[in-house]
């Protein structure tokens, strides 16, 4: 572990969870805005708005290939501010954007500018910690997380009553300027000149082999592509489901904060259990419970026996169940990951994560546009990705 001098535990918590906050606002305060979206810039294709989302998560799945070799050249804090610079010139671009081609491109730059907080930080908290230290700190990072879902939705929908869809771009703005400053006033640089590498074609390839070559980093590419398929192909139908499915638009920010609070739930058993009971464990139980509820939710459907009076509440049950999964699922699976590596902890945070986000959104994406005006598709395809991330898990020797 580094001797860096150290914020206060709950500081540090505090900022990175803030940091990663950075993502969870620029989805999710953007899901009460799609409809308005479509009807202002594609009228003609209303499905295509949810391309809003998946664009931002592909941009960031491309930025993280590069930002997590530049923390490893030039430090954490650079890197997680010129991507928040970045991320701060997409978003106004966004603002002015007058096309759903144009907002979709700067959609993308944002994600690409988002990667820097995201990846960096990332292996900023494997700078200082490591194992299942790292797992509890990720855990409590992903708690205080979890409660920007819980309000972002609200956020965009209260700024639509008072103004147009684009100032929320103006919120995001506000966000990115207070976590940078925050960070570049009171966080110490955790990786010193000594142990920077330097960032050459020859050093990035090796340094990949010899990431690909533990055999638990590839398990959790695997795991964390079909885990974060799940949660974006979720994301990009939730909305429609509940205005077209439930006819709940109206509510569907409160609702969506419900959601976002009770599955809460996964990431505190995590952070009170993991050092005692372990990631793989948890991990495991995290995934039969997911498979083994939409199995059984997925055949009453199909067999027509859920009453109609108790489709919302199930739903809503199964929703918070996908989303509390997570937390038993992408901190250990991180954490796994970057056990091994903590020599390359940037490069190993960047390949982790582009490959994970960017193939979860290639993935994701079909059952997304699959949508037809039923939960259906989207329970289908999140029963497939966690299936097989399950499957996958049984590879892993170190169990």
């Amino acid at each position: 572990m580094s001797t860096v001098q150290r914020l206060s535990r709950g500081e540090f918590i505090a900022m990175v969870a803030a940091l990663f906050a950075i993502i969870a606002l620029s989805i999710d305060a953007m899901l009460p805005a799609m409809p308005q979206i479509a009807a202002d810039l594609s009228p003609s294709a209303p499905n295509n708005a949810q391309l809003v989302i998946t664009s931002f998560v592909f941009g960031m799945g491309f930025g993280t290939l590069f930002t997590g070799p530049l923390s490893d050249s030039f430090g954490r804090k650079p890197v997680i501010i010129a991507g928040s610079v970045l991320y701060i010139c997409a978003a106004i671009a966004a603002y002015f954007a007058n096309t759903l081609e144009m907002l979709l491109i700067s959609r993308v730059v944002m994600g690409i500018g988002a990667a820097g907080p995201r990846t960096a930080s990332t292996a900023l908290v494997r700078d200082l910690f490591e194992g299942r230290a790292m797992a509890e700190v990720m855990s409590f990072v992903m708690m205080v997380f979890m409660l920007v879902p819980a309000v972002a939705p609200l956020m965009g929908q209260a700024v639509m009553q008072v103004a147009s869809w684009k100032v929320i771009f103006l919120v995001y703005i506000a966000f990115s300027i207070v976590t940078t400053l925050w960070l570049w006033i009171r966080q110490p640089e955790t990786l010193p000149n000594r142990l920077r590498r330097k960032m050459t074609l020859v050093a990035l390839i090796a340094a990949t082999k010899e990431l690909l070559g533990h055999r638990v980093v590839v398990i959790s590419i695997i795991m964390q592509t079909l885990t974060l398929a799940a949660l974006f192909a979720t994301l990009s139908s939730m909305q429609g489901i509940f205005e077209q499915r439930f006819d709940r638009a109206e509510s569907f920010p409160l609702w969506f904060a419900l959601i976002a609070g009770c599955s809460a739930i996964g990431n505190v058993i995590n952070a009170k259990t993991v050092v005692k009971y372990g990631m793989r464990r948890l991990i495991w139980i995290g995934y039969v419970v997911l498979v083994g509820l939409t199995s059984v939710l997925l055949a009453i459907k199909l067999a027509g026996l859920m009453p109609e009076g108790l489709a919302f509440a199930m739903h809503l049950i199964w929703t918070i169940a996908i989303f509390a999964a997570m937390g038993l699922q992408m901190g250990n699976l991180n954490a796994l990951a970057m056990e091994p590596v903590g020599h390359i902890a940037g490069l190993a945070a960047s390949v982790i994560s582009a490959v994970s986000t960017v193939g979860s959104v290639v993935l994701a994406i079909p059952v997304g546009l699959a949508f037809n005006g039923t939960e259906l598709p989207l329970m289908l395809g999140v029963l497939g990705f966690s299936a097989i991330a399950l499957a996958v898990f049984r590879l892993d020797k170190g169990r």
